[in-house]
């Protein structure tokens, strides 16, 4: 339930982010008569997640057990895929995100047809995060035992909502550098666990014979059924009986992307013009 819970956190919260920046700057520049495209933005991009979501998971019931194991497997690559790109990205535009946001407002409102222009800006950032949760949720939820993480998800997005409802007022502020590094480091853990169970997969479905040794088996001491095995499957990836196959791709992943992540940011060359009089 906390890996889903906070997952849907961090991305409800990029999502309404953008819906309050966005929100908030046309209402400080007396321009709130645009305010009606923007929820329709955003209706339309939550539409599109949740019958992409639905889509996906009634095809892949379709299918024959092997095959439904491959579906995971690619699902959880995905989703890791776009864990990881959500994290880099939100290290980089953290700071800039404002700016650029009321440049493209501008930007979309000098043209003609400006109320689909806004529309469309606003569907895109949001359908992008919908459709990366709709990835990630299928992962979770066929890798976790845990049947309370639909609820889980469903009040990270309530609680993400409500801090961007907090954005748009005014009346919460946010160090979003160190929020989003914060909750990083944490959605890396959830990835690593995803590519381990992702490797599992693809041995169900017959595709990964090789390391299947387990390392070890604390089904007895820890099983992952517990609830502390339970929160601990859902944050780290914990497997009560690992193969060296999963533990190599949990470990290589998780030191390699966690390096990336947490290396102080080169800063870029200055290069001095020379102004010819």
């Amino acid at each position: 339930m906390l890996a889903p819970f906070l997952i849907m956190l961090r991305e409800g919260l990029e999502a309404a982010l953008i819906v309050g920046i966005i929100a908030g700057y046309l209402r400080q520049t007396g321009r709130a008569q645009w305010l009606p495209a923007i929820w329709v933005g955003v209706f339309l991009a939550v539409a599109l997640a949740l019958f992409a979501g639905a889509g996906l998971q009634l095809a892949s019931a379709q299918f024959p057990q092997k095959t439904q194991e491959l579906i995971e497997a690619l699902i959880g690559f995905v989703a890791v895929g776009v864990l990881i790109a959500m994290v880099f990205w939100m290290k980089r535009a953290a700071r800039s995100i404002k700016r650029e946001l009321h440049a493209s407002v501008d930007q979309a409102l000098s043209h003609s047809g400006a109320t689909w222009g806004l529309i469309g800006m606003v569907f895109l950032a949001v359908a992008r995060e919908g459709l990366e949760s709709v990835f990630f949720l299928l992962a979770v939820f066929q890798q976790s035992k845990d049947a309370s993480a639909p609820i889980g998800a469903a009040l990270g997005v309530l609680a993400a909502v409500g801090m961007g409802w907090g954005i748009y007022a005014g009346a919460l502020r946010l160090d979003l550098g160190r929020f989003f590094r914060i909750t990083g480091i944490f959605i890396i853990f959830v990835a690593a666990g995803l590519f381990a169970g992702s490797v599992k997969a693809l041995h169900e479905a017959g595709l990964w014979n090789s390391l299947l040794t387990p390392v070890w088996d604390l089904s007895r001491v820890l099983p992952e059924s517990s609830p502390l095995g339970t929160v601990l499957s859902g944050i780290l990836g914990y497997r009560e009986a690992p193969s060296l196959g999963e533990l190599i791709a949990w470990a290589g992943f998780l030191v390699v992307t966690l390096y990336l992540f947490l290396r102080p940011a080169v800063p870029a060359p200055q290069t001095q013009s020379m102004v010819r009089k």
